[in-house]
């Protein structure tokens, strides 16, 4: 099998509570390849969103490395690693998060411009992103004139607007409802296959779960794989 674009090797994470030193993460192993869509699977506390924010630099772990495309990332400074994040990580959260004075098609806009594309350029990917995920006639509307789904559909098509090879969603589709849930998954599975992305997401809908590549959860701050 080819490289993961995503590992974590040995990862442990602790938290203070008071004179409480509680360990999240005990020697954590995890290995994430390009097209594999792997639900994360765990009880509410199990350190599910702790996994989340380490594999995407967001925080870093007290021990063990995290290796994105094969270079470990621990050690680089807080420039490179944000510099890192950015073109090669896309985060979508339970809350769309979408700014409300920008429509869907400049929400998706903002962030390859902010990398430097020109407006013209970020136009015609967003446009191109929300045809593909069937909201070509909802570009010119703000967030409040889009349901729930097209709202996260929105969120996904703006985390991979700047092509990452990793997206890391933490319960996606937790604020939606059964059938609209379907939606939003069938779109996040249509940009896996057809871009050979690969993602983690924290889910807590196993009918959900059941469809992905592959299932993990978290046991006494470890990975391990669901059959």
């Amino acid at each position: 099998m080819s490289r993961p674009v995503l590992q974590l090797e040995n990862v442990e994470r602790r938290y203070q509570q008071g004179a409480t030193a509680l360990a999240v993460l005990r020697g954590a192993n995890f290995a994430l390849f390009a097209g594999q869509s792997v639900a994360l699977v765990a009880p509410s506390g199990a350190g599910k969103s702790t996994l989340l924010h380490i594999a995407g630099l967001l925080e870093k772990p007290d021990a063990g490395e995290v290796y994105v495309d094969g270079a470990p990332t621990i050690h680089m400074s807080d420039e490179v690693r944000t510099g890192l994040r950015r073109h090669a990580i896309g985060f979508v959260y339970q809350f769309h998060h979408l700014l409300p004075e920008f429509s869907a098609l400049e929400n998706i806009m903002l962030p390859q411009m902010i990398a430097g594309l020109s407006r013209r350029q970020a136009r015609g990917r967003s446009l191109e992103l929300l045809d593909y995920l069937g909201l070509a006639a909802r570009a010119k509307h703000r967030p409040a004139e889009l349901s729930g789904g097209e709202q996260q559909r929105v969120a996904i098509a703006r985390a991979v607007a700047n092509g990452p090879g990793i997206l890391l969603a933490d319960e996606p589709t937790g604020n939606l409802d059964p059938k609209t849930a379907d939606h939003v998954f069938e779109a996040l599975e249509t940009l896996v296959k057809a871009t050979r992305l690969a993602a983690l997401v924290a889910t807590h809908n196993e009918a959900l779960a059941v469809r992905m590549t592959r299932r993990v959860s978290l046991n006494d701050g470890r990975v391990i794989e669901m059959r």
